[in-house]
């Protein structure tokens, strides 16, 4: 009898597709078993925003595919364009960088929740391939949260380092922004603070700021503009502890520039 070529690949595809799950007990497998994580409660916006995120990361982890179409239509810079991709999570994604700095060609590759591992993946599509002079790197936040994806402040530096490391094998001049402060003034920042502890956001900004100073790249410092006396961010500047109002990306911007500034000229 003979059978459907599906049906004989079946097997084989669903052998690569497991991997060690449908190996005999016998075979050769390095790598020790995989952990199993229990969930936790997200809440109910942050649940459903989780549960919907994940299947589509699982196609594309970086979610590449968000920004795409607007690279592909995006000309190549103009001659002597100081083109600026500003790389981020949702603080980023929110900045109007039009309004922020008029008449400027600067590109927003910002996306909401995204952690340091997921830019780093699409860093090739979403800065290198946009031929910018310069690069504005403004994340870690939410992999101090884990959202998405748990990570130690040295793998979140790793991170960061390899984004630069791309920056400079391209010939991009690299700024990056201290991570914002933040608060649990309002309802709606109830557990930022707790979730987000103070302390290790200095820690890494620390650690942000002599990296850069040890490559000569521009730091961008928004955490000491916008903090206040108790070492949260001011309550003036956010509703919900974490991103800017138009007044905070009103501090942040002559620091981006001022940062840019001298990465690009040395001033």
């Amino acid at each position: 009898m003979k059978y459907p070529a599906s049906l004989i690949l079946c097997p084989l595809i669903l052998a690569a597709m497991c991997g060690s799950a449908m190996a005999d007990p016998g075979d050769y497998q390095s790598s020790p078993e995989r952990r199993v994580v229990t969930e936790k409660d997200w809440g109910p916006w942050l649940g459903p925003f989780r549960a919907k995120l994940v299947p589509s990361m699982m196609q594309d982890f970086g979610e590449r595919y968000l920004y795409a179409p607007a690279n592909a239509a995006l000309p190549a810079p103009k001659a002597g364009e100081q083109r600026v991709v500003f790389l981020g999570d949702s603080i980023t994604d929110r900045w109007n960088l039009a309004a922020s700095f008029p008449g400027k060609p600067y590109i927003n590759r910002g996306i909401g929740s995204q952690v340091t591992a997921q830019m780093l993946l699409r860093f090739h599509q979403d800065v290198i391939a946009l031929k910018p002079r310069a690069v504005v790197i403004l994340a870690g936040i939410n992999d101090v949260q884990g959202f998405l994806q748990h990570e130690t402040p040295q793998q979140i530096e790793t991170n960061w380092e390899a984004m630069a490391d791309l920056a400079d094998a391209h010939h991009i001049a690299v700024v990056f922004g201290s991570i914002l402060p933040v608060n649990d003034y309002t309802d709606a920042a109830k557990d930022v603070v707790r979730e987000r502890k103070p302390e290790l956001l200095v820690e890494l900004n620390g650690w942000l700021r002599a990296f850069c100073a040890k490559r000569g790249y521009g730091f961008a410092d928004y955490h000491a503009a916008m903090v206040d006396a108790k070492g949260l961010m001011t309550a003036a500047y956010t509703r919900d502890g974490v991103h800017p109002l138009d007044n905070g990306y009103a501090v942040m911007a002559p620091i981006a520039q001022q940062a840019i500034d001298r990465a690009l000229h040395g001033k």
